[in-house]
């Protein structure tokens, strides 16, 4: 590789996987695909389109990862067909990684959790979340189900090489701030078209001693500022997390010190408050003074973006010993089924259950309307979730804020959207 020409992370793991030397933004390549994912939503399309090639055999049947997780449970007749095309087809052919109800999760903190993911990795998933594995140092970004059902066939995809953006956020993170709250905070600043196809790189102090529940976060958010990928570098907090769940060998990548960004955003965090969005847009951002006092029939804590361990103890930190405000339903979905063992193992659903939350098995569920914890006309919702489109968790004529954790715990013992030193004090 020519080492007088600068290239980030993701040219570089695009340039390897096309058999480059290297890789430009807006050039077009082909790449080979060390995962491609689909859920049981998206997954029945590409199956669909996938059997019409009259294929006996997919391209590796350890590299497709199948998850029904949006609309599972099963909630009606419909979503039980969609997961049965799943589990058909895992059967028919012998997909490895095939995850059913009792030992799945929400696919994009599953893949992590079980050790899937690997920095240099080309990741492509039917889910536009699928984004939330650059965390670990891999390309890995959403795609049409018709481009899963051709990598399903021949391991392969095509990109444009995008650009890149470089955030880096310094400081000291305050307390009761997360990885979510700077990813809000960026889609503020940036809107949700700020990095339309571009790759976005975190970096930064802050950054440097986020947990990678935060990482995940941030990196699962990148599409909500219509990012192609959001990814951190490797570090000794990736390799941490890697040991004991990764079995294979990886190479980490990384961006070149005379890398060319096509632009620098900087941040101070030292003194940030917890973010909120407003509706009806992930970019409609506000500090949570400024949201006080808004008023709150249900709040969620869970989805890909923050049901995972730390996000869980944030809230049992925040509502231990209280009960939620009368009049309010708080959801709590863990993640995975290994975070929800966890979470009782370490008294986490205790708390939750002492202060009236309803808890529920691993799902998408409430996140994207789907059940759960649909809105009724003119209801307002907190969630941990990322989007809160018009109708996005029911009637069209429902809000949904987003927050972190503890803000989402603090405002549901309070009945209204609060800092969390407001129930703690």
């Amino acid at each position: 590789m020519n080492n007088n020409f600068g290239m980030t992370m993701v040219e570089k793991i695009l340039a390897a996987k096309a058999g480059k030397d290297k890789a430009v933004p807006g050039e077009l390549v082909n790449v080979e695909v060390d995962l491609a994912l689909g859920n049981d939503i998206t997954a029945p399309v590409a199956i669909k389109e996938f059997k019409r090639f009259g294929l006996d055999r997919v391209f590796d049947s350890e590299k497709i990862v199948l998850v029904p997780d949006h609309f599972t449970p099963n909630k009606d007749i419909a979503a039980a067909e969609q997961a049965l095309v799943l589990r058909r087809f895992a059967k028919e052919y012998g997909i490895k990684h095939y995850f059913e109800v009792g030992r799945m999760g929400i696919e994009h903190a599953l893949l992590p959790e079980q050790g899937l993911v690997r920095p240099g990795m080309v990741i492509i998933g039917a889910d536009s979340h699928t984004c939330t594995y650059g965390a670990l140092g891999a390309f890995a970004t959403g795609v049409g189900s018709t481009d899963l059902a051709a990598a399903m066939a021949i391991g392969e995809a095509w990109f444009k090489v995008p650009p890149t953006i470089r955030f880096e956020y310094n400081g000291q993170i305050p307390e009761w701030v997360s990885g979510k709250d700077l990813i809000l905070l960026t889609i503020g600043k940036i809107g949700v078209e700020g990095a339309r196809y571009r790759a976005m790189e975190f970096a930064g102090s802050a950054i440097d001693s986020l947990p990678m529940d935060g990482r995940l976060t941030m990196a699962n958010m990148a599409i909500e500022a219509g990012g192609k990928c959001g990814y951190m570098q490797p570090d000794q907090i990736t390799f941490d997390y890697l040991e004991g769940r990764v079995d294979r060998a990886y190479t980490s990548v990384y961006s070149d010190a005379n890398a060319s960004y096509e632009s620098i955003h900087t941040f101070d965090v030292n003194n940030l408050e917890p973010q909120i969005a407003f509706p009806p847009s992930p970019d409609n951002v506000f500090p949570v003074s400024d949201a006080k006092g808004i008023e709150l029939d249900q709040v969620v804590i869970g989805s890909c973006t923050n049901g995972r361990i730390d996000d869980l103890r944030a809230a049992a930190s925040v509502i231990r010993g209280k009960k939620v405000k009368e009049g309010l339903r708080l959801l709590i979905i863990p993640a995975t089924q290994h975070i929800y063992r966890q979470a009782i193992d370490e008294g986490l659903m205790a708390d939750f259950i002492d202060a009236e939350a309803a808890v529920s098995t691993p799902t998408c569920g409430p996140c994207l309307g789907g059940h759960m914890g649909i809105l009724a006309k003119g209801e307002k919702a907190l969630a941990t979730t990322n989007r809160n489109f018009v109708g996005r968790m029911g009637h069209p004529e429902s809000e949904v804020y987003l927050s972190n954790p503890a803000v989402a715990a603090a405002s549901a013992v309070a009945g209204s959207i609060v800092h969390p030193e407001e129930v703690l004090s």
